[in-house]
């Protein structure tokens, strides 16, 4: 006989439901082909089906006890948890309901995966699955008994986990017992406890995965660490490495959260060097350092918010030797600032810090000129008290008025090799500015004046020495903006590539500006930062962009092309007599237009500066050039090109030239507008992070100028359905730095990578 019968289970754990058909909270449903009772025991044959709310019992045959609230099933055992999405197969199950307790014999299985999208980790949507001789299912939890667990398709998986017992609790974690890991049958490692965290942000204690890896500078790495849960807002780690040609290194993160608005990350990374060993035996000078960095913000009460950050650098020499990144070996400046700030309306009060440490070369023994021997340059604002306005409208009408201010205080700090202030030097700067704006027709004039104060209790005098004495700065800006009507034309028909319309848009503008009062008082102002560069002048920066807009057949609209040119007519070449013949001048008006350097004689006009970016689908293109009319050629030219093509091609492309000619600033060193520079920056690859199949990348930086390859990286990545072998090399030739490393890393789907490859350092 076929049919469906509802019990009243009486001590069924009411579970929220999880499907729309499902039985109620205290409801079992019971279905065959033939069923028979006896007492409270229903004997269930062919296509046996027991269902509650959480879960579902199928087989050949089973018998179910109600009384007991327990059923035995045999023959093509199937049973569904719905709640964590459990799937098992056995020949045999013994189950108690209520309890959620039971047995299955000849146990195989699956449960959906826990999907970890980060950098660096293999994803894949497979479930786990399992395999053993016999589990026990523990409420929530499962024990499964020799067998092995894998997330690779079967019948055939790259790899297994195999061992005498699994604990797993679905969502929290899993234990295994005298386990191997098995890549395709082949034993790689044994380990009598392995845990795994199936939460969604795994925090437990234990020991980092052990690197080995070789360079022909540092000699073999063996590398170490632990990881330190403390308590649900902090969290340490420590890893050791032992470079068996030069000493130990250290790296300590920690980490805390110590309320709902606060956090802060606290890394340390440091080398006991005992200096590069030379093919005679001898040693170079050790190059030991230390790099810290300290993160944080908070929310403080009154509305007021913290934000800051602190990074240390022992020298540039041992950033340039040990780091593992060629940008960040590269950068010779180290920035930290903080502030408390409060936003409301239009003001703005921030207290802040900061400090910039530029390295001028790599040690101070490595340039000859550094006869004071510090090879830095210092700059430090503590503390910085700021009050700020936007613009205010006080008057409406045709004719509006705005008013706005800047304020601050600051106390200042510069050090370099020629000289150094007093540790503060107090400077008081306020500016406030009131601006307009006239509209006719299409055009639109937007002008504004302001009057600013700057005091100092510390200047230069007129033979450029140092002084104690204090000095009032007090210019006058007037400026005008002037927007132009826009010029436009609609293309019907343009070509395909470029959507199903086109529009080409002409923008013309000029900008007049006049600031007066500063006069040769430039060259007494202590440089400190774009507060100083501030200088008498008459100027108009006249431009014209050109945009062209695609529209397609969905209506999205999208800038795919535009070119930009601008140039600056200096009516005051001498800039009230601050430009110095001869040297390298670098004043705002000249920096606010370009980021090399030009100004080395008086002169009237700037180079002109040009624009160009274009946007296709998926690939970018951006050329920026400086053509010096004086010169008769570029100075400085930029060109960058990156993008996906097909989906699986990646390019990004870089070159930068500057072509300056060089003055003679001193007597003992020549110096030029800006550093000569002709270098190659590029990115090619095939492949994305979780591309099955093989993907490889190629990088490199190479300079011209030098014919010195900077340094290159070569990775190539094989990803299967379930695990991934990535293998890459890197070559490192800048400074004092010729080193090749070789690294590999074996990466499991939802899991993990393990070896010498960190995510940082992919491609892939």
């Amino acid at each position: 006989m076929l049919g469906t019968v509802c019990l009243q289970a009486q001590n069924v754990v009411p579970v929220r439901k999880v499907r729309p058909d499902a039985p109620a909270a205290d409801e079992v449903r019971i279905a065959a082909v033939t069923q028979e009772s006896v007492g409270s025991v229903f004997k269930l044959r062919g296509a046996a089906e027991i269902e509650t709310v959480d879960m579902l019992l199928r087989a050949d045959e089973i018998d179910y006890d109600e009384e007991k609230d327990y059923a035995e099933a045999r023959g093509n055992v199937k049973f569904d948890y719905f709640i964590h999405g459990e799937h098992m197969e056995a020949t045999r199950v013994e189950y108690h309901l209520t309890e959620r307790v039971g047995k299955f014999y000849d146990v195989k299985g699956s449960t959906p995966a826990k999907l970890e999208a980060r950098p660096g980790v293999l994803t894949t949507t497979s479930p786990f699955s399992f395999q053993g001789k016999w589990a026990e299912r523990l409420q929530d939890r499962y024990i499964l008994h020799n067998g092995f667990i894998t997330n690779c398709k079967l019948p055939r998986p790259w790899w297994v986990f195999t061992g005498s017992a699994f604990d797993i609790i679905p969502g929290k974690r899993a234990i295994t017992k005298s386990s191997f890991f098995k890549l395709r049958g082949i034993p790689i490692f044994y380990s009598p406890r392995f845990y795994k965290s199936l939460e969604r942000v795994p925090r437990k204690s234990g020991f980092l995965t052990p690197s080995l890896t070789n360079s022909n500078r540092r000699g073999v790495t063996l590398g170490a660490g632990y990881y330190w849960a403390i308590n649900r807002s902090y969290d340490a780690m420590y890893r050791s490495q032992w470079f068996t040609q030069r000493g130990f290194a250290h790296n300590v993160d920690f980490r805390g959260k110590p309320t709902q608005t606060t956090d802060f990350n606290y890394t340390l990374y440091g080398v006991n060097d005992k200096g590069r060993l030379n093919q005679d035996g001898t040693r170079n000078k050790p190059v030991s350092g230390v790099l810290m960095k300290l993160t944080g913000r908070s929310e403080l009460p009154l509305g007021f918010r913290l934000r800051g950050e602190f990074n240390y650098l022992s020298s540039f020499e041992f950033r340039q030797e040990f780091t593992e990144s060629f940008f960040e070996a590269i950068y010779s400046e180290v920035h930290s600032q903080g502030a408390i700030g409060k936003y409301w309306g239009p003001y703005a009060l921030n207290i802040a810090a900061s400090r910039i440490e530029t390295f001028q070369w790599p040690s101070p023994e490595s340039f000859p000129y550094a006869a004071s021997g510090d090879n830095k340059l210092s700059l430090r604002k503590m503390p910085s008290f700021e009050f700020n306005s936007r613009d205010q409208e006080i008057v409406k009408g045709p004719v509006p008025v705005y008013v706005s201010w800047d304020a601050n205080y600051s106390f200042l700090r510069r050090r370099e090799r020629a000289f150094q202030t007093r540790d503060f030097v107090g400077r008081g700067d306020v500016e406030p500015r009131i601006l307009t704006s006239l509209h006719w027709k299409d055009f639109h004039l937007v002008p504004s004046f302001s009057l600013r104060e700057t005091q100092y209790n510390s200047s230069l005098d007129t033979d450029g020495r140092l002084t104690g004495q204090n000095f009032l700065r007090s210019s006058r800006e007037f400026s005008a903006d002037l927007v132009f009507p826009t010029l436009a034309r609609i293309f019907e028909k343009p070509p395909k590539l470029l959507g199903k319309r086109l529009k080409h848009v002409i923008e013309p503008r000029a900008t007049f500006r006049y600031v007066n009062g500063i006069g040769s008082d430039f060259q007494r102002l202590i440089r400190f930062d774009e507060t100083e560069l501030v200088s008498d002048t008459r100027e108009l920066t006249v431009g014209v962009a050109n945009r062209f807009y695609s529209k397609d057949a969905a209506g999205n609209v999208t800038e795919v092309f535009s070119w930009e040119l601008q140039q600056r007519r200096y009516f005051d070449p001498t800039f009230g007599g601050a430009v110095v013949s001869g040297t390298r001048n670098v004043l705002l008006s000249t920096a606010s237009l370009s980021d090399y350097a030009f100004l080395d004689v008086p002169r009237n006009y700037s180079p002109i500066v040009s624009t160009m970016r274009a946007q296709v689908g998926s690939v970018g293109l951006e050329w920026r050039s400086d053509y010096d009319p004086g010169r008769g050629r570029l100075v400085a030219t930029s060109l960058s090109a990156n993008g996906r093509i097909l989906a699986d091609y990646f390019v990004s492309v870089g070159h930068n030239q500057v072509n300056e000619e060089q003055v003679v600033s001193t007597g003992t060193r020549l110096s030029g507008l800006s550093p000569k520079a002709n270098q190659l920056f590029s990115i090619l690859g095939y492949g994305q992070e979780n591309r099955r199949g093989v993907n490889a990348g190629f990088l490199m930086v190479y300079d011209y100028t030098r014919q010195v390859m900077l340094y290159n990286q070569a990775q190539m990545t094989y990803n299967t359905d379930c695990c991934g072998w990535s293998v890459q090399f890197r070559r490192f030739g800048f400074g004092n730095r010729n080193e090749n490393q070789f690294r590999v890393a074996f990466n499991v789907a939802n899991i993990g990578s393990f070896g010498t490859l960190r995510r940082q350092e992919r491609m892939f």
